[in-house]
């Protein structure tokens, strides 16, 4: 699971604000973060307020300094003024009105109402070209915004109503942030962002809108509408936005019903979709064939007929996740025709077995959590490209999984089988694999013939099973060269297993049934640095400090929870954890 949240970390926390933007030419979302403008060194410069810092006779920084009044004196030839994070409730038109070279206003995170923003209070800024008004307490929208602007951040207040001159009207404006309100369809008027066609990033997400809303700019590409009410997107609502690359509408109430055919067809330059946490019952129909990234997850698909995805020629990436596929609901052909697609999330569903037809060139499948009872001979025959495969957490019984199933899969890096009922290592793992996951299985014996071949294998978890010392047959490690990390943790270990790798470096032996550390222990593994024995039976008398001697790599050795304090002088170990009695 920690390698499908890194996964899903890296694929749909960075995506939105890297991996579609390569390509744009005038993105301004690097300035959208409230802060100061300008590079050189603080300093003071004549007539900077008292406690701010100055860097340039055109920039003012009083951020972050509890201040309760707008500040006084300030020069009328100011370009960019930072009070973000005081205590600010007003902002004096008196005091502004002056500041008519203004460029940068930022208001991040203070105490303002509307009540304390009259209407007239930008009117005399001519120059104003980004406003950041975020984390404040408005509940209306500014009536007049300076024609002027390019970025408008008023996120994370209480708005309600947006007026038309609020962001319309505004020819240069190209970002606007107003996630985390309260707007309705009804406070968003139809002629919300006329004369502002340049508008590309529209946010959306949070808070009250139950339809996508109509007469949206045309040269939107990024769009986010996640966490909304929105149960339709009207007719035509999405017509005119060909240029549209990144949409968000996950965790809303959208139904198949509320889509028709053409809701997505015209967005040809569509990379990003995700409908995850819906309630989809089926695949849309009428997907763009250039999404790279189609996220489904956590909706009631329970089919996946052959011909909803294949127009979607250069899907990479296909989420499903926390649905109801069956095996028997997903066609042969299903994904027959994406041919680029090399990340397939199938976790979280009701698959009986592993479904028919998988993508030739997947490299990472994510079937865990199923409810898979077998592997048969051909089941990944033709998926020779995977470098990932997780079943853990199904059914599978040692019996159940071909001897021969994992034959094709010569690119296998990570295979992770925990979670099971599995007894025995499996059968024919392929050579190339660097991660093995076996933990929480029955595992009671371990052989060589099963591990045989795997010489790059850097990681070998087997926790929570059954294995004993009895159990692990001589020269079970022979072939396990690379091993660097073995974890024999929660196991009925009643003492170090001998001849471990010489490649090794952190082993985990903590809740076994181990009394005795003997001198030659560790004498097979010289480049150890991690050792963990806690939860052990181990009494000092027991545990010859000679075992450690040698051992010059080592930095941590635990021996908290056994039933004495274990004292050992360890001149190498850069942190030695002493056990605790009663831990």
């Amino acid at each position: 699971m920690l390698r499908i949240g890194r996964l899903l970390l890296l694929l749909l926390a960075s995506l939105p604000y890297g991996f579609l933007l390569k390509n744009h030419e005038d993105d301004d979302l690097s300035l959208a973060t409230p802060q100061p403008v300008g590079g050189t060194p603080a300093q003071k410069v004549s007539g900077c307020p008292s406690n701010c810092t100055c860097p340039a006779e055109e920039t003012v920084d009083c951020g972050g300094l509890d201040l309760h009044v707008f500040p006084g004196n300030l020069s009328a030839g100011i370009q960019h003024l930072s009070l973000q994070n005081n205590q600010l409730r007003e902002l004096p038109y008196n005091e502004l009105s002056r500041l008519s070279r203004l460029r940068t206003l930022n208001l991040h995170n203070n105490h303002i109402t509307s009540e304390g923003l009259p209407d007239e209070a930008f009117e005399s800024l001519q120059s104003l070209q980004y406003i950041y008004l975020a984390n404040n307490k408005l509940t209306v929208a500014p009536q007049f915004l300076p024609s002027t602007l390019r970025i408008v951040d008023l996120a994370a207040n209480r708005l309600s109503h947006i007026y038309p001159l609020t962001f319309g009207q505004k020819p240069g404006l190209r970002s606007v942030y107003m996630h985390n309100n309260l707007v309705n369809n009804t406070g968003l008027p139809f002629d919300a962002f006329n004369g502002s066609d340049a508008v590309t990033t529209l946010i959306f997400s949070s808070n009250r809108l139950t339809y996508v809303p109509q007469n949206l700019p045309r040269a939107i590409f990024r769009l986010h509408l996640q966490n909304n009410h929105i149960s339709r997107i009207p007719k035509g609502a999405l017509s005119s936005q060909w240029r549209l690359r990144e949409l968000y509408l996950q965790s809303n109430n959208l139904t198949n019903d509320g889509l028709d055919s053409s809701t997505f067809s015209r967005l040809k330059n569509l990379e990003y979709l995700d409908l995850s946490n819906n309630n989809l019952t089926q695949v849309p129909g009428g997907l763009p064939a250039n999404i790279v990234i189609l996220h489904l997850g956590r909706n009631h698909l329970n089919t996946l007929p052959s011909e909803r995805l294949s127009r979607v020629r250069s899907l990479q990436y296909l989420l499903l996740q926390g649905n109801t596929l069956t095996a028997t609901g997903v066609h042969p052909e299903a994904f027959s025709r994406l041919r680029s697609l090399h990340t397939l999330h199938l976790y979280n569903n009701r698959l009986e077995r592993v479904p028919p037809g998988l993508p030739r060139r997947v490299r990472s499948l994510m079937l865990l959590h199923n409810q898979i009872a077998q592997i048969g001979l051909h089941d990944f025959a033709a998926t020779y490209a995977l470098v990932e495969l997780n079943l853990s957490y199904n059914r599978l019984y040692s019996a159940h999984i071909h001897r021969l199933a994992f034959r094709k899969l010569k690119r296998l890096e990570i295979l992770d089988l925990s979670g099971n009922q599995l007894t025995l290592v499996p059968a024919g793992l392929p050579s190339s694999l660097q991660v093995l996951n076996l933990q929480k299985n029955q595992l009671n014996s371990l052989s060589p013939e099963l591990l045989v071949n795997l010489t790059v294998l850097k990681e070998l978890h087997l926790a929570h099973n059954r294995l004993r010392i009895s159990s692990i047959s001589p020269g079970t490690w022979q072939e396990l060269h690379g091993l660097k990390l073995l974890d024999l943790s929660y196991n009925e270990l009643s003492y170090v297993p001998p001849d471990l790798p010489e490649s090794l470096e952190n082993l985990y032996l903590q809740h076994n049934r181990i009394v005795v550390i003997m001198a030659e222990a560790f004498l097979t593994t010289p480049n150890i640095q991690v050792i963990t024995l806690r939860a052990n039976r181990l009494l000092a008398a027991n545990v010859s400090e000679a075992a450690f001697a040698d051992l010059k790599w080592l930095e941590v050795v635990d021996t908290t929870g056994n039933p004495e304090p274990i004292n050992i002088s360890l001149l190498q170990a850069r942190r030695w954890i002493p056990t605790q009695t009663g831990t």
